[in-house]
């Protein structure tokens, strides 16, 4: 069985990632992209489905052992895992290099003290766990190649197939470091370049010192910030500029249910939000290489503007189920694809020109079609923006007038009349200004109910909705508005959890809630950084830093976060590391040192 979601851990080369666990097994990575098949899915089902483990010997038939401490190196997503054992301590380094050419992960094995023994066990399976490959030798190098895929093995020991698993056995002593090179190649080319093991670590090392040096937040939460900041930048695909949700697909929000998703794609949404903490925190390069991103999706279509698209702009991401995985702790169906790409949500307009304002207000050099995409999109708006739609949670149930989504659309409008407003844009400004306030009059009427005294999450309905909480922060009403304090004392009440973080909207357990769909789900991590924003907003500032360094305390012991905490089970849920839960973690961060709400 895999381990828990907050016992893996992130390393990454901003084309894909892996998922390594406490006992030093690599159970999720997929390659050469983070949307492509898996080569190790141990994590969606069982060792059967790839793997591969380092750590100590261990006697058969029991479990292996979890490392004593772990820990990255510095501000970098190199990770080091260190075990002792009665024989001595052994360290093992896993990290994969910034590259150009062939993706690779290395791991070097080094002696501490005492002498270890240590085994290696390596099981490829292509095609997410599907395909068994031919594994065999070419110039003293193991290369395992099933149709278009191979992945070439290079080390220092002595290699030996058993059960389908490329084995070793080796002792370390003090000192002594053992390398592990994987590398894949499209298995109709020739072996990639031999690696060069402790040359990539320095590369990686010197990466990652010179990125982290470009941070401009300076604050009482530097380590948590610079983490999130990492974890970011490690699911941006730097050939293209995308930014993936996660890298993983389908760890459930409900453990045992089917709530379970294919996050490797780059949603409009999170990837506008991330552009947004990036631009605030110095890093000027990513927003721009989005920017390009974004007009390359979305060229020559614009109107027909996707909620998400492949990492390289891809439009077809068909949902489809893998029926030979059973799923993250049985919790199936596994998908890959993602059905939601056509669903209709409004407030993509309204995050993606406020992604492109904001990079116009930081400095960003000036782009005259980001300018006229924005004029584009507020023309569909003005056709489509009393339209119902799927909403920012993506319900697959009938579609609704959000609140949220029509909040979105006015910050669309808004942010583009400052643009016609400053002089950079050309455009009808009173016809948009009275468009502005037409959806503000709008919202104000059908999307709140005075009895309450709380905008609800749809226009008719009683619900709420915790991206409601989202509107003092866009500008739509100040924070001292009566209806603004009332609507977050309204989701405290009614959509917060006993330990006092917060859900989205409502579930109904086995019958299907307002999204259309069964099951529960754990509180959502952003929307509880959003009510720690909102209520240092509203001068409940002590209140607001106790929520956020509760948040932080959900961490896990490297500073991930997954998608959603479970308040009864008390562990992390939902696709991991989830960069909706590291954005509002900056931002919160930003926001708390700005008025001096923090502790020490």
């Amino acid at each position: 069985m895999a381990g828990r979601i907050e016992d893996y851990a992130l390393i990454g080369d901003m084309q894909t990632a892996a998922l390594v666990c406490r006992d030093g097994s690599v159970d999720w990575l997929c390659l050469p992209r983070f949307d492509s098949h898996a080569v190790f899915a141990a994590l969606l089902g069982t060792e059967e489905h790839g793997f591969w483990r380092i750590g100590p010997t261990y006697p058969e038939g029991s479990e292996a052992p979890v490392a004593s401490r772990r820990r990255y190196c510095g501000d970098s997503l190199i990770l080091e895992q260190e075990w002792d054992t009665p024989r001595g301590t052994v360290r093992v380094t896993d990290f994969m290099p910034p590259r150009d050419g062939a993706p690779q992960m290395t791991r070097i094995v080094e002696g501490i003290s005492g002498r270890v023994p240590m085994h290696s066990a390596l099981r490829m399976r292509f095609s997410y766990g599907r395909v068994t490959p031919w594994v065999h030798r070419v110039d003293n190098r193991t290369v395992a190649v099933a149709g278009p895929d191979s992945v070439w093995l290079d080390t220092d020991v002595e290699t030996h197939g058993q059960d389908l698993t490329t084995h070793s056995d080796f002792t370390v002593g003090p000192g002594e470091r053992l390398t592990f090179t994987i590398q894949w190649q499209p298995s109709h080319k020739e072996a990639p370049p031999l690696p060069d093991p402790e040359g990539a670590l320095q590369l990686t090392v010197d990466f990652w010192r010179e990125w982290v040096e470009h941070c401009t937040y300076h604050g009482p939460y530097r380590e948590a910030v610079v983490r999130s900041l990492i974890t970011l930048k490690a699911l941006t695909y730097a050939p293209t500029g995308g930014i993936v949700a996660a890298p993983t697909t389908s760890l459930p929000e409900d453990i045992g249910g089917s709530r379970n998703w294919d996050y490797r794609y780059t949603w409009l949404r999170d990837a506008a939000i991330t552009l947004s903490s990036l631009l605030r925190t110095g890093y000027r390069e990513e927003a721009r290489a989005w920017r390009e991103w974004l007009l390359r999706a979305v060229a020559g279509d614009p109107e027909n503007l996707q909620i998400m698209y492949g990492i390289a702009g891809e439009r077809e991401l068909g949902e489809a189920e893998l029926d030979w995985l059973p799923g993250y702790e049985n919790s199936g169906p596994v998908r890959v694809g993602n059905g939601a790409a056509g669903q209709l949500q409004l407030d993509v307009y309204g995050e993606v020109t406020e992604a492109l304002h904001l990079a116009h207000m930081t400095g960003l050099a000036r782009n005259d079609y980001a300018s006229l995409l924005q004029l584009k999109l507020i023309r569909y708006l003005e056709d489509h923006w009393n339209e119902p739609d799927e909403g920012i949670w993506e319900v697959r149930g009938p579609r609704r007038h959000f609140v949220h989504s029509k909040v979105m659309a006015w910050v669309a409008v808004d942010r583009t009349v400052k643009l016609i407003e400053s002089g950079d844009a050309d455009g009808p400004l009173e016809r948009w200004r009275e468009l502005r306030e037409t959806i503000h009059r709008d919202v104000c009427e059908k999307g709140y109910d005075p009895e309450r005294n709380t905008f609800t999450q749809s226009y008719g309905s009683r619900e709420l909705d915790a991206s409601l909480l989202l509107i003092p922060q866009m500008g739509f009403l100040p924070p001292d508005d009566k209806r603004v304090i009332g609507t977050i004392e309204a989701i405290q009440r009614e959509l917060s959890t006993p330990d006092g973080f917060v859900l989205r909207y409502p579930t109904a357990g086995e019958d299907a809630g307002v999204d259309g769909l069964e099951g529960d789900e754990g509180a959502f991590l952003a929307c509880s950084f959003w009510l720690a924003d909102d209520l240092a907003m509203i001068g409940r500032v002590d209140e607001a830093r106790r929520l956020f360094e509760k948040l932080l305390g959900l961490r896990n012991d490297l500073g991930l976060l997954a998608e959603e905490w479970d308040s009864t089970l008390q562990r992390q849920v939902g696709n991991f590391p989830q960069a909706f839960s590291h954005v509002p973690l900056i931002d919160t961060a930003l926001r708390l040192t700005a008025s001096g709400a923090y502790g020490g």
